[in-house]
């Protein structure tokens, strides 16, 4: 009963925010509080709450004084230089912006840190998204997926968790599976670009400021016009994104369907996202720019080190990027006040994930459902363990913290592999697999800074990105077993 009860509250949840009928949070509250009680466990509840809420705390204050501490960088113009740098390499197309999205990214993401990935990657990129009326769920979905390959990093968590929960060692699972997760990461890129060329079939010519702009027919005939706006071109704070018919209704799939509904109106006065970019704004400190940069490099060598613990690393670099950019308490008040929107929905909705992971581990609901999909397993794919634990990866990794997955769930398939032998380190690179579906979890606090910055409703990004982000895994899983790494 356990077993079906967990199925279902996860299906319930899924099925009514991806149909807007609640939003993220309450759902994440009311439908675990009511599974609860169904289950004759509701006198509990509190108790599983509190436990949830404890084991995510650290991550609640990491999230919430790393907005802060990005947030001050973006008012002092420390990330301007990177969004003009884009800009010139986009030129306005909308397949260089998709494909410099994933870039960017994916470099990123060599931290660790998914939310420090997508704070850098949205505030980099949602001005240019905006002016040039693109889809926000393709960024927030590349984004996203990129992040996940490379999620698999030794320091980003999931290989550590395997290599505890196994006794073996870090690099023996990851670089083994390096290549696999090259193939992962080719995908996204070529992901990304179909992506881009059903954007720039959308939308039709483009223009930003004095920027060269490619439409479909003259990459059909890989030639370029030039066309001139009106703006300070290349900045992206002035310059006037537009677009020209060139049939840009749309062409009926499902992306266009989604980049339709998250493009926004297009009025200049929706645009509010280009206000960071401002270049004559008040918060801007050019004469600190090197030492902001330098504060941000060391912050992020700390946290790839792991000198100490992470919120405890965000919550020391934002006091003091607030005491030295703006040595004045009014000012200080006024950057954090800027930022308290999106610290407050954030770090709620990770509270609100305590309640559902804490209903889901508290009342044994993930353990039968574990229990339910290993015993299910024929004894004619015991010798193929590795690839079937790659394949439960995918979809178990999405409904499950990782924490649960790699300290439940993996241990579990071990035995169960060892005794066709199959060796522990096969199950622990098949384990990876699905890391680039994970990152879109709603269990994954990071996704909702994603989400969150990007302005994107958390039910158009899981409807959009699920589909790619699948497909990337097996992908992944597809190269690991013709390198015979699985």
């Amino acid at each position: 009963m356990l077993t079906i009860l967990g199925f279902v509250m996860i299906a319930a949840f899924l099925a009514l925010i991806m149909m807007k009928k609640m939003s993220p949070m309450a759902a994440l509250v009311l439908i675990p509080a009511l599974f609860c009680i169904l289950v004759g466990q509701g006198a509990h509840l509190g108790d599983y709450v509190l436990k949830g809420i404890g084991d995510l705390a650290p991550t609640a204050a990491m999230l919430m004084f790393a907005i802060i501490y990005f947030g001050v960088m973006i008012d002092v113009g420390l990330f301007d230089p990177v969004v003009r740098g884009i800009l010139r390499f986009c030129k306005a197309d909308p397949v260089r912006v998709v494909l410099g999205t994933a870039l960017l990214a994916a470099i990123v993401s060599l931290d660790g840190d998914g939310s420090t990935t997508f704070m850098i990657t949205v505030s980099a990129l949602y001005p240019l998204y905006k002016r040039l009326k693109m889809s926000l769920v393709v960024m927030t979905g590349v984004a996203a997926t990129a992040n996940g390959v490379m999620n698999t990093l030794p320091w980003g968590g999931p290989t550590a968790r395997a290599a505890t929960a196994l006794k073996l060692d870090a690099g023996d699972i990851f670089v083994p599976m390096i290549p696999a997760l090259a193939v992962g990461l080719v995908a996204v890129f070529a992901l990304a670009y179909v992506l881009g060329r059903r954007e720039r079939k959308r939308l039709g010519v483009l223009t930003l400021g004095d920027t060269r702009v490619v439409t479909e027919a003259a990459d059909e005939k890989e030639t370029e016009q030039v066309l001139v706006g009106a703006g300070a071109g290349g900045t992206g704070g002035t310059a006037a994104g537009t677009r020209r018919g060139t049939g840009g209704a749309g062409t009926g799939t499902d992306a266009d369907e989604d980049a339709d509904a998250a493009a926004g109106s297009g009025d200049p006065a929706d645009d509010d996202g280009l206000q960071v970019l401002d270049p004559r704004r008040a918060t801007l400190r050019p004469k600190l720019y090197w030492f902001n940069a330098a504060l941000t490099a060391a912050l992020l060598t700390l946290l790839i080190l792991q000198v100490m613990p992470i919120p405890v690393l965000f919550l020391l670099g934002a006091a003091l990027a607030l005491t030295v950019n703006f040595p004045h308490m009014a000012d200080q008040k006024a950057r954090v006040a800027a930022h308290a929107e999106n610290v407050l929905n954030v770090s709620g909705m990770v509270f609100a994930a305590a309640v559902f992971t804490g209903v889901l581990t508290g009342t044994g609901m993930v353990e039968h459902m574990a229990r339910w999909l290993v015993s299910g397993i024929p004894d004619a794919l015991g010798p193929h363990m590795g690839l079937v634990t790659g394949v439960l990866s995918i979809p178990l990794t999405y409904f499950m913290s990782n924490d649960g997955f790699y300290f439940g769930i993996v241990p579990i398939l071990a035995e169960a592999g060892a005794a066709h032998g199959v060796t522990p380190v096969e199950i622990a690179r098949a384990s990876l697999v699905g890391q680039a579906l994970h990152m879109s979890s709603p269990l994954v606090p990071a996704v909702y800074v994603l989400v969150g910055m990007a302005k994107v409703e958390f039910g158009d990004h899981t409807r959009f990105t699920v589909k790619w982000a699948a497909l990337t895994s097996l992908v992944v899983l597809g190269a690991g077993v013709l390198f015979g790494i699985l």
